[in-house]
């Protein structure tokens, strides 16, 4: 709730947006030069503290001939919580720095004290909402579904046509750090209240920690790794504009390695992934159907835990880009509460352009989008043998409390969200999004930037 007061609050930074004096968009302005959206980030998280900072986005439209497309695009974003978590991202865009290609570069230190862990293969790992609830009988740890993960992110993609309309190449390469681990219990508990502490790792392990000692982690895994990831693929967009089409589709197939020789890897491994977005307009600049198919597969060697989560994108549209579950995939479902070998999922949304207004030279409008939200695993991690391998000192707990195989199904979530846009590419979003199943959760709010997709 914090965080969509914060929202609210932002619009201070376009005040009067619906103010009845205000003009109409019958003839949208056009930019030149330069433009920029700012949006504070400030709330509080009772294990992870106090959240400061925010992100900005510079946009440079040049003569204007091309508004609203951009020539170049800048955005930086900091924010850190005061017991360590936080986001550092920079990232740049354009098609007009290189001859006749597109060059999206992300740079990127994400530094998590506590980010989720339930397992693999969805609902084949139960997830016990009783023993993260403080107040249950049952109550075990707060950081029982959670672990450490510094990840450290480098990104450079391409892409270009062939020639044919709307037919393109896409490369890119990748280089990931993570470092990962238990949860800093004695760091998250200092400042606090007795009856507040979490209790230590000893007393109340995670199931991070269960993990290990059951082997279902690979004990050369349990300290994170680094790896490069080399992707190419082909594309087809026939989209009217890409921040917010209306009509047309966006089509993918890419191929990605991470070889053992640029990697710290016992093993290297592989990966396909597709996805097609389309785009309709029922009624002309106000109703536009949106619906995303996407697949992503292994196609050979292994993937460590930790990789897992990572989608395969021609290029990066927000600071995260896992799941399945949370802001960039099923909204509502805890984040990466659907890990397997094998993942597909589905969006489909209607979305709603309520009212345009042009204000102090700037172009606005307001929108507002209905959503569902769906996805599987369709090819599962092997962790059944490692269950049924379990010595005698492991058998004192019920398995089925943390292992239901053959569980699986599909994960579905529905919600609304309400989109500020400033100049068609600056789009203030929020969503909130709810689950058809307590074993994902019960609900999300995520306020960011841009439409999901």
């Amino acid at each position: 709730m914090r965080r969509f007061l914060l929202f609210v609050v932002s619009l201070v930074f376009f005040p009067g947006l619906l103010r009845s004096q205000a003009s109409d968009t019958a003839q949208a302005l056009t930019k030149k030069g330069w433009n920029f959206g700012v949006l504070p980030a400030i709330s509080f998280n009772s294990d992870l503290g106090f959240q400061y900072g925010g992100l900005v986005n510079f946009f440079h439209y040049g003569d204007g001939y091309r508004y609203p497309s951009y020539d170049h695009s800048f955005y930086l974003e900091i924010s850190r919580y005061t017991k360590g978590s936080g986001l550092f991202r920079f990232a740049y865009d354009s098609d007009q720095l290189l001859r006749n290609m597109r060059l999206s570069v992300d740079a990127s230190y994400m530094p998590e004290q506590a980010i989720d862990f339930f397992g693999f293969n969805g609902y084949d790992a139960v997830y016990q909402a009783n023993w993260v609830d403080d107040t249950h009988p049952d109550y075990r740890s707060r950081m029982f579904y959670k672990h450490k993960r510094n990840m450290i992110r480098l990104h450079a993609d391409l892409s270009g046509s062939l020639g044919l309309t709307g037919l393109q190449w896409a490369a890119g390469l990748e280089l990931y750090d993570f470092v990962v681990g238990s949860v800093d219990i004695d760091r998250l508990n200092r400042g606090k209240d007795e009856a507040d502490q979490l209790p230590s790792l000893i007393d109340e392990p995670g199931l991070f920690e269960y993990y290990q000692q059951w082997n279902i982690l690979p004990q050369e895994e349990l300290n994170g790794g680094v790896f490069t990831g080399i992707k190419a693929g082909l594309v087809y967009d026939t989209r009217d504009f890409e921040a917010s089409p209306s009509k047309g589709m966006w089509t993918s197939l890419l191929f990605y390695a991470a070889p053992k020789a640029l990697s710290d890897l016992d093993e290297g491994f592989s990966r396909i992934s597709f996805t097609h977005r389309q785009y309709l307009s029922l009624i002309p600049r106000k109703l536009v159907f949106a619906g995303r198919f996407s697949w992503q597969s292994r196609l050979g060697g292994h993937v460590p835990f930790y990789a897992q989560p990572l989608m395969i994108t021609t290029r990066l549209l927000g600071a995260y880009s896992e799941g399945l579950g949370g802001q960039r995939s099923l909204r509502g479902v805890m984040r990466n509460r659907v890990v397997g070998d094998a993942i597909a999922y589905a969006n489909l949304e209607l979305r709603w352009k309520i009212v345009e207004k042009k204000i102090f030279n700037q172009n606005f409008y307001l929108a507002t989008n209905a959503f569902v939200d769906v996805g599987q695993v369709t090819r599962k991690i092997a962790v059944s043998k490692a269950f049924d391998q379990l010595p005698d000192e492991f058998l004192t707990f019920n398995k089925s409390d943390y292992f239901k195989p053959d569980s699986e199904k599909p994960h579905w979530s529905a919600g609304l969200g309400l989109k500020l846009a400033m100049n068609e590419n600056f789009i203030l979003s929020a969503d909130y999004g709810r689950t058809f199943d307590r074993q994902d959760g019960e609900s999300g709010l995520y306020i960011g930037l841009n439409y999901l997709f």
